[in-house]
């Protein structure tokens, strides 16, 4: 979620402190809590960047630490047994080889790395805190980025049989840094709960940290100009050393970008350059920038001047615009102060697509209404004559972030989740319950005449998200997506989302597989599934594309997967031209993996980094092997 400077006055109050969302009590409750620190308080700046002597500011804190301790009880967020894979993990912090292969590696499969972000929360898991100002909770999407690998090389032992090596390690940003250093839960969560206590959390991690808000890092991992970065939207990226999953430092573009950055940006097609999005809670509330090919340059930045904190997931990019979403969830400041929550799905509000050239302005935007809608997640965007089409996984509701405050989480999700059912003949007629039922659309917006065309691309057998397509299509004009497929019935039971099993979707291909009533409602495409084994479920799905490959779904799709029965994590590589087939290779880890976020493949090689930086203790007979190799190569030269 996105950061804000939130400033709160203090005032003084000798009312009895209340719990109640109201703003007048909440001011009273605030003072009341405050007032054995008040004097000390009052002599500090509301911006701890403020150029104070070190020991006061050093003091200050302190004292702010004691007060926070002395007010707040953190508190374990329990998981059930069915929510076991969302646990943390601990860190390897040195590489560890899979020896465990079903199947074959194919001889064709590029060698380099597969890698997923995920949240992998410290201390144990997320937390909540209470206090006489309420309560205030992390939400499922918080906790610290863990990056999972998986390292593929060939050539290594003088068999040219494949190593397969994994290792795993901590995005550690400076309030990973901060809280790992204090070794205890220090940032209060300040997204989801009671009004006061969420607001109080805004102004103490404010004056404590100069951050509102932990920078969690764990939803994508993205390359440009051949460096790899990790990013969650409430913050800038985290570069990595994809070789030892060190961060390396954050990526601010030479000092150019300073706000938060989409967890999606866009290579654009042709120029190689990065488009990229900033959320914020304050004005401006939506940034779009462009960065050159190299990474070194912020070439265009222009503020869309919306009146709106939309939280816009993903931007699109086509060969000459760019492409974005103002729907109606919200992050907005004033509904906290009233008593609401700070982040909200408005289910009345409106909804628009903007589509503006690459280096446009405000003002050059056409903006197109659309159906209501909360759209996350898009699998492309392209130019098609007059139109711009977007193709996405396309909601009535969101599941962030979860029911209001008093409500029960897990009765709220686990109805969310259950199987839907169409009423009134209608694929969006559903009841309220199943409003957060996400299926794959497409927009089809006339840059000519203004008219938007609507419609399914699937039907309601099963919910889909995550979608993914063969990056180099992106912008331009494709046949193939894949995506991530919800199990209703287990993400329900344990309410939480699960996806059991993966689809490709076939753009240019209808389905004939659909009942009469589904074929008049729409013209549905074709989707061919690959599920997994019974109690298992997957995350993280990528493409990889066959090297000198002659068509766009000549290539892999490949999957961290968990098996709840046994415990026991596996990497799926599925053939996309035969998706519904076995994995041509099932890779067991020595570890488990828990459920996360979005993965990524990234072709490189690996002989010399194997034994040098990611695993120097390899199994000596393969270590011996390399440096054989390299003799022998040295030899042939001279």
């Amino acid at each position: 979620m996105a950061s804000s400077r939130l400033l709160v006055r203090v005032h003084c109050s000798v009312e009895k402190p209340s719990i109640s969302p109201n703003f007048d009590h909440f001011k009273a409750t605030l003072s009341s809590a405050f007032k054995p620190f008040l004097k000390e308080i009052q002599q500090l700046p509301l911006r701890i960047d403020v150029d104070v002597p070190k020991a006061v500011k050093d003091t200050s804190i302190k004292l702010l630490d004691a007060f926070v301790d002395s007010v707040f009880e953190f508190v374990d967020q329990p998981l059930l047994p069915s929510q076991s894979n969302f646990a943390p993990v601990r860190e390897l912090r040195e590489a560890v080889q899979v020896t465990s292969i079903q199947g074959e590696i194919p001889d064709d499969f590029p060698e380099g790395v597969y890698i997923r972000n995920g949240p992998n929360p410290l201390f144990g898991g997320l937390k909540s805190t209470n206090s006489l100002l309420g309560r205030s909770s992390h939400t499922w999407i918080e906790g610290e980025g863990m990056l999972h690998a998986l390292y593929f090389s060939k050539g290594v032992d003088l068999d040219g049989s494949w190593t397969v090596v994994y290792n795993n390690r901590h995005v550690e940003t400076e309030t990973f840094k901060l809280e790992k250093q204090r070794n205890k839960p220090s940032f209060l969560p300040a997204i989801e709960g009671d009004s006061p206590a969420v607001l109080s959390a805004h102004l103490l991690n404010l004056l404590r940290f100069g951050e509102v808000n932990k920078h969690i890092s764990n939803t994508n991992i993205f390359e440009h100009a051949g460096k790899v970065y990790s990013i969650a939207e409430n913050h800038k990226p985290q570069e990595i050393d994809i070789i030892t999953l060190e961060t390396l430092h954050d990526w601010d573009v030479n000092g150019a970008w300073n706000r938060p950055f989409s967890s999606h940006p866009k290579k654009a097609p042709g120029t190689g350059e990065l488009v990229i999005m900033g959320v914020n809670a304050t004005k401006p509330f939506v940034e779009v920038g462009v960065i050159s090919a190299d990474g070194n340059k912020l070439l265009h930045r222009a503020d869309l001047k919306l009146n709106r904190c939309s939280l816009c997931h993903e931007i699109g990019v086509t060969q000459r615009y760019n492409v974005f979403m103002d729907h109606p969830l919200s992050i907005d400041l004033n509904r906290l102060v009233r008593g609401g929550q700070l982040v909200k799905y408005e289910k009345e509000g409106d909804a628009r697509v903007g589509i503006m050239p690459r280096y446009g302005d405000a003002d050059s935007i056409q903006w197109f209404k659309v159906k209501p809608n909360c759209t996350f997640h898009l699998f492309n965007c392209f130019e098609d004559g007059d139109e711009v089409v977007m193709w996405g996984c396309r909601a009535l509701d969101s599941i962030i972030p979860g029911p209001d405050q008093g409500k029960d989480k897990f009765d709220w999700f686990s109805k969310k989740f259950r199987p839907v059912k169409s009423i009134e003949g209608s694929f969006d007629a559903v009841s309220e319950d199943q409003l957060v039922f996400p299926r794959p659309y497409e927009w089809r917006m006339n840059m000519r005449t203004g008219d938007v065309k609507e419609r399914n691309l699937a039907g309601t057998e099963f919910p889909m998200d995550f979608p993914l397509v063969n990056e180099a299509f992106i912008g331009v004009k494709n046949k193939y997506g894949y995506c991530q497929v919800r199990d209703c019935v287990a993400s329900s039971a344990s309410g939480m989302a699960k996806y059991g099993g993966l689809a490709k979707l076939c753009f240019e291909e209808q389905n004939t597989g659909f009942s009469l009533r589904e074929k008049q409602e729409e013209e549905l495409i074709k989707v061919e599934y690959h599920m997994f084994e019974e109690n298992t479920y997957g995350t993280g799905a990528a493409f990889v594309p066959k090297p000198g490959g002659a068509e766009e779904d000549d290539g892999w799709v490949i999957t961290f997967v968990h098996n709840e029965d046994t415990n026991i994590s596996q990497v799926l590589i599925i053939q996309a031209k035969n998706f519904s087939s076995e994995p041509v290779a099932k890779i067991t880890l020595p570890f488990r993996v828990p459920y996360g976020f979005h993965g990524a493949f990234r072709p490189m090689q690996l002989q010399n980094e194997i034994i040098m930086r990611i695993i120097p203790s390899l199994d000596p007979k393969i270590s011996r092997s390399i440096l054989h190799t390299k003799s022998q190569l040295i030899a042939n030269v001279y």
